[in-house]
C-alpha cells in the first residue's frame, strides 16, 4: 500500500513536471541546464535572457537613469530650489499600469536621482490639475493610508530578486520596505532604516525630497555602482498606479523587470557603525478582584527601571552585524485572543524589531526550521503552590545577528541569543514556606543560513543549520520536560526557467533531539507526533531512548506567469521529524501531495476589470499509508469595472480517517465535510473602504458552521483615522474532543475516548484609531474586546476504532447525572467515573495606546498604556454584543510605560 501511494505521490508530479518543462520550452529542451551555481559572476542587466542578443528588441533593452554627483548636499525641504536640480537628469517616461495598462499617465511625473559621499537623494515633481484635489493626507509612519505617494525601489546588490523600496507620502509620511524575493507584493514591513523626506504643495502638484544614506543601504564594493531602479507614483483619487517599469500584470516578478541606474561611483568606505541605547520606566496596577492579602508577591502594584542597548555595525558595505543587550519590547502590540480546542499549538506573529529586522536572511524555502518567538518565551515549567510569582518571559541577556549578501550573490544569514535561567517563587499557606522552583534553564540558541544566487533567473541554493542547548544537570527536574540539546537544517534549492514564468524548488532536511529519556518520552507523546497510538505498527513508542532523529524533503514545481498557472508538489515529514525547540512545525508522521490550476484573465472588459478562477486538492497520508486528508476545492476572485471585488471559496473533503482526533489514541473516521466562503470589498482606493466576509461548512454528522466579519475604515479627516472589524461565528461540532479515560473496550484498546457534542459562539471587534499630529508624531489606539463560549450535549465515547459512532452517556446501559458545578459522573456498570465540567465563557478585553515621537532621526520616545482584562465561568450561555461591553469591566491589569531611545551614527 506504501509503496503504491509513494509512487501516486511523488513519481508521477515529478514526471508530469518535467514533461510540462520539456512541452513549454523554447526549443523543446529542458531549459537552464547550462547555469553555473556557486561562485558565479554577478548578474549584470542585459536584457531578460540569459545572453545578450546581438540585434535586440528597443522593448528588450532595460530603461536607464542616470545619477549625478552633487557639488554639495542638498537641503531636504521637499521644494527642489536648488540649483543642483535644474542640472540633474530627469526622467518622465511613466506609463500607466492601472487602470489602463500601457497608457500614458493622466498626470505628468518627473523624477531624478544625486547622490554625494554619504548618501543618495530622489527629487521628484508630480503634477496635478488640481492640487486641492491631492490626497494629502497625514499618517503615521509606515502607514501611507489611502494618500498620494511615491515609491521608488532599489535594487542594489544587482541580483535581480531583491529590492528596498522607500515612499513618501504627498503629506511627508515615510514608508519603507523590502523584497525578499523577486515578488512586488511580497514586502518584508519591518525594514526600519533611518532616512529623511519633506514634500512641499504648490500651484502645479506636490514635490519630494529624499536623502537615504548609503549607510541604510547594502550594496556591492564596486568602484562603479550599477544598481536597479524602478519608479511608481500611485494617484488613490483617479485608480491611477504610474509605473516607469510596467510589470505586466499577468507576469510575475519585480527586480528581475527593473530599468538601471548608472553613474554612482566612487563611494567611499563607510565605518556604518550604530548605537541605540534607551532608558525605559514601567508601572503595573492590578484591579482588586486579583489581589489576595495572602500572596506575598503581589500588593497590586509594582514599578521597574531599565536600561539596554542596541549595536549596528557594517562589515564592508555589504553585511550588518546587529547586536542586542538586555532588549525591550514594550512597545509590541498584544497577540490576539483565541480559544484553542485543537491538539496543537497556536504560531503568531514576530512582532520584536530586534527580531523581525533581516529575518528574510535566515528563511529557506523548506521547513520552518527558525521560529524566532521560541526566543524569551514564556518559561516551558509551571510551579505548583498556594501563591506563584512565575516571569512572563525568559530573560534575553543577549543576541546578535549577521546579515549580507556578497558580490558573488551568497546571502549570509546568522544569529546567536541567550535567555538566562528561570526560576518562580512559591508560598504555601500550611508551612509558611517561601522556595524558588527551576521553570526554565540557561538555554543558547544558534542559527545559520547560506544562500548562493546562481544564473540569469535568479534561482537560488541554500542551506540551513540551528542548535538549541540547555544548561541541565543529570538528575534534575527539568532534566525531565527538556530535552537538552537539539539540532536541525537541511539544503534547498529553487531553480527558475524561462525569465522566471517556471521553477521547481525542493528540500532535504533533519532532526536530532537528545535528553533525558523522560524528555524525549514527552517528544514522543507530543501531538506532533503522537508515537503511542495503539492501533499503529509503523512506529515504536519507546520510553528508554535518550535521542530521536527524523527528516523532512520535497519536490514541487510550477508556472508563476502568464494567464494559465499551475502548481504540484510533494512534501515529506518522517514520524521522529522535530523541530519545535527553535522551529515550528504542527505536526509530523506526514506526506501532502497538492495540485493547483488557475486562469486569470488581466484585461479589462465590458463588466470586470480583471478576473481569476482555480481548482485545486490537497490529499494527506501518513507513512504507514492511511490517508489522513483527501480535499478538492474550488475559487474565483473578480474585480469589477468599478474596482469593488469578490471572492468565493467553496471545497469538500472526503471521508478518511484521522490519527489526532483522539490525542494519542486509535484512528477515528473523519466525516465527509464541506465549507463556502465568500467576501465583498469595495474600491481600496477610496477615503471610505467596506468589506464583507462570511463562511459556511457543515457534515455527514449534523455539524454546521457560519461566520461573518465586516470591515470598515475610514479618514474622519486629514490626520484622523478609523477602522473596525467586527466579527461573529457561531458553530457546532459533533465530535469535540473532551478527554481520555481508562476503563475502555477492547473496540477502544482499554481506554474511553470521550467526545461531546459542542455549541460555540464567538464574537469581536478590533478597533484602531490614529491621530497624526505629524509625520513624526502620532497617538495610535488598539483595542480588541473579545468573547467565546461553549456548550457541550450529547457527551459519549468513541464506540470503536475507525468509526465516529459515539456511545452517548445516559444510553446503552450507562448512567450520568451533572452537579451544581456542570461535572458529570458517569456510571458504567461496575465502573464510575467523572467529567470535569467541559463548558467555558470567556472574556477578554487588550488594549494598547501608544504616544510615537520620532524626536531626532531614529530617536524615539514612547508613552504607552496597555490594559489587559480576562475573566472565564462555565456556563456556556451563547454570547453577543452585549459580552463585548462586559469584557471592558474584568479584571485585569494596567501598565504605564515610558522610554526614550536614541540613534547615535558614529
Amino acid at each position: 500500500m506504501l509503496v503504491d501511494m509513494m509512487s501516486r505521490v511523488f513519481i508521477f508530479p515529478v514526471l508530469l513536471t518535467l514533461a510540462v518543462f520539456y512541452a513549454t520550452s523554447a526549443n523543446g529542451a529542458m531549459v537552464g541546464v547550462g547555469d553555473t551555481l556557486a561562485g558565479s559572476s554577478p548578474v549584470e542587466y542585459h536584457g531578460q535572457g540569459s545572453d545578450p542578443d546581438p540585434d535586440p528588441d528597443p522593448d528588450d533593452i532595460p530603461k536607464s537613469m542616470k545619477a549625478k554627483r552633487a557639488e554639495s548636499s542638498p537641503r531636504i525641504d521637499g521644494t527642489l530650489t536648488e540649483s543642483m536640480w535644474q542640472g540633474a537628469h530627469w526622467v518622465s517616461d511613466f506609463m500607466q499600469k492601472e487602470p489602463d495598462q500601457g497608457a500614458e499617465p493622466t498626470l505628468r511625473t518627473e523624477v531624478a536621482i544625486l547622490y554625494d559621499d554619504q548618501a543618495v537623494y530622489i527629487g521628484a515633481r508630480m503634477y496635478s490639475d488640481d492640487p486641492d484635489e491631492i490626497a494629502a493626507l497625514l499618517t503615521r509612519r509606515d502607514d501611507g493610508g489611502n494618500a498620494e505617494r511615491l515609491v521608488v525601489s532599489l535594487d542594489t546588490y544587482g541580483d535581480q530578486r531583491t529590492a528596498y523600496s522607500f515612499a513618501v507620502t504627498a503629506a511627508g509620511v515615510r514608508l519603507d520596505w523590502y523584497h525578499p524575493e523577486d515578488n512586488e507584493f511580497n514586502r518584508d514591513q519591518t525594514f526600519n532604516p533611518v532616512w529623511q523626506a519633506r514634500t512641499a504643495i504648490d500651484t502645479e502638484g506636490w514635490t519630494a525630497e529624499m536623502r537615504i544614506p548609503f549607510s541604510q543601504l547594502r550594496f556591492s564594493d564596486s568602484e562603479s555602482q550599477r544598481w536597479g531602479i524602478n519608479v511608481n507614483r500611485f494617484i488613490p483619487t483617479r485608480n491611477e498606479d504610474v509605473f516607469w517599469v510596467v510589470v505586466p500584470r499577468q507576469e510575475t516578478g519585480w527586480a528581475s523587470r527593473f530599468g538601471e541606474l548608472e553613474g554612482i561611483e566612487q563611494i567611499p568606505s563607510s565605518s556604518r557603525i550604530e548605537l541605540m541605547p534607551y532608558v525605559a520606566t514601567e508601572t503595573r496596577l492590578l484591579s482588586d478582584g486579583l489581589v489576595d492579602p495572602d500572596d506575598p508577591f503581589n500588593d497590586g502594584s509594582s514599578m521597574e527601571a531599565r536600561t539596554g542597548l542596541d549595536f549596528r555595525m557594517g562589515l564592508g558595505s555589504n553585511l550588518t552585524l546587529d547586536a542586542t543587550v538586555n532588549p525591550d519590547f514594550g512597545q509590541v502590540e498584544a497577540d490576539p485572543a483565541e480559544v484553542n480546542l485543537s491538539a496543537f499549538e497556536t504560531f503568531f506573529d514576530e512582532q520584536r524589531p530586534f527580531f523581525t529586522q533581516g529575518q528574510q536572511a535566515l528563511a529557506g524555502v523548506g521547513p520552518d526550521y527558525y521560529y524566532s518567538r521560541r526566543i524569551g518565551a514564556p518559561p516551558h515549567l509551571e510551579a505548583d503552590a498556594d501563591f506563584v510569582s512565575t516571569p512572563p518571559a525568559t530573560t534575553i541577556l543577549g543576541a546578535a545577528k549577521l546579515t549580507g549578501q556578497l558580490p558573488s550573490g551568497l546571502t549570509i544569514g546568522a544569529m546567536a541569543a541567550i535567555t538566562d535561567d528561570e526560576k518562580a517563587q512559591t508560598f504555601d499557606l500550611a508551612n509558611n514556606e517561601t522556595h524558588q522552583i527551576d521553570v526554565e534553564p540557561l538555554t543558547n540558541y544558534a542559527i545559520a543560513r547560506l544562500q548562493q544566487q546562481f544564473g540569469p533567473n535568479a534561482s537560488t541554493v541554500g542551506a540551513t543549520l540551528t542548535a538549541v542547548n540547555r544548561s541541565i544537570e543529570e538528575g534534575h527536574p527539568l532534566a525531565g520536560e527538556l530535552v537538552s540539546a537539539a539540532y536541525t537544517g537541511g539544503v534547498d534549492f529553487n531553480k527558475r526557467f524561462e525569465d522566471g514564468w517556471y521553477e521547481l524548488l525542493g528540500h532535504a532536511g533533519f532532526s536530532h533531539v537528545r535528553g533525558d529519556e523522560a524528555a524525549i518520552l514527552e517528544v514522543q507523546e507530543a501531538s506532533a507526533h503522537y508515537f503511542q497510538r495503539p492501533d499503529q505498527d509503523h512506529v515504536e513508542l519507546d520510553p528508554t531512548r535518550t535521542s530521536l532523529s527524523g527528516w523532512s524533503a520535497a519536490f514541487r514545481g510550477g508556472k508563476r506567469s502568464g494567464r494559465l498557472r499551475w502548481s504540484h508538489g510533494v512534501w515529506m515529514d518522517s514520524p521522529g521529524f522535530e523541530i519545535n525547540d527553535v522551529g515550528r512545525l504542527g505536526r509530523a508522521d506526514d506526506i501532502a501531495a497538492w495540485a493547483n490550476l488557475s486562469y486569470r484573465q488581466t484585461e479589462p472588459g465590458p463588466v470586470f476589470r480583471n478576473w481569476n478562477v482555480g481548482v485545486w486538492t490537497n490529499p494527506h497520508w501518513n507513512f504507514a499509508g492511511v490517508q489522513r486528508r483527501e480535499m478538492v476545492g474550488f475559487w474565483t476572485n473578480t474585480t469589477w469595472k468599478n474596482f469593488w471585488s469578490t471572492n468565493i471559496e467553496a471545497g469538500h473533503n472526503f471521508q478518511t480517517q484521522s490519527d489526532t482526533q483522539t490525542r494519542g489514541g486509535p484512528l477515528m473516521k473523519n466525516p465527509s465535510s464541506w465549507w463556502l466562503s465568500t467576501s465583498l470589498f469595495s474600491n481600496s482606493a477610496s477615503d471610505t473602504r467596506l468589506g464583507l466576509e462570511t463562511d459556511f461548512n457543515g457534515d455527514e454528522l449534523g455539524s454546521w458552521g457560519y461566520g461573518i466579519s465586516a470591515r470598515f475604515s475610514t479618514r474622519m479627516n486629514d490626520r484622523l483615522s478609523l477602522s473596525v472589524g467586527p466579527r461573529f461565528s457561531r458553530r457546532s461540532n459533533a465530535r469535540q474532543y473532551i478527554d481520555t479515560f481508562d476503563g475502555g473496550t477492547d473496540a477502544t484498546f482499554g481506554e474511553r475516548y470521550v467526545f461531546g457534542e459542542i455549541l460555540r459562539s464567538e464574537i469581536s471587534a478590533p478597533l484602531r484609531v490614529n491621530y497624526a499630529f505629524s509625520p513624526d508624531l502620532s497617538l495610535d489606539l488598539y483595542a480588541e474586546p473579545f468573547a467565546s463560549s461553549g456548550k457541550y450535549s450529547d457527551v459519549g465515547e468513541l464506540a470503536r476504532a475507525r468509526d465516529f459512532d459515539l456511545r452517548v452517556y445516559g444510553t446503552d446501559g450507562t448512567e450520568v447525572t451533572r452537579n451544581d458545578d456542570g461535572d458529570l459522573a458517569v456510571v458504567d456498570g461496575d465502573d464510575s467515573f467523572s467529567i470535569d465540567n467541559p463548558d467555558f465563557d470567556v472574556l477578554s478585553f487588550r488594549s494598547n495606546l501608544v504616544l510615537r515621537w520620532e524626536w531626532r532621526p531614529g530617536s524615539t520616545f514612547f508613552l504607552t498604556w496597555q490594559q489587559n482584562r480576562s475573566s472565564d465561568a462555565t456556563e456556556g450561555r451563547p454570547v453577543g454584543p452585549g459580552e463585548l461591553f462586559d469584557s471592558f469591566s474584568a479584571d485585569g491589569e494596567n501598565v504605564l510605560a515610558v522610554k526614550f531611545s536614541y540613534w547615535l551614527p558614529l
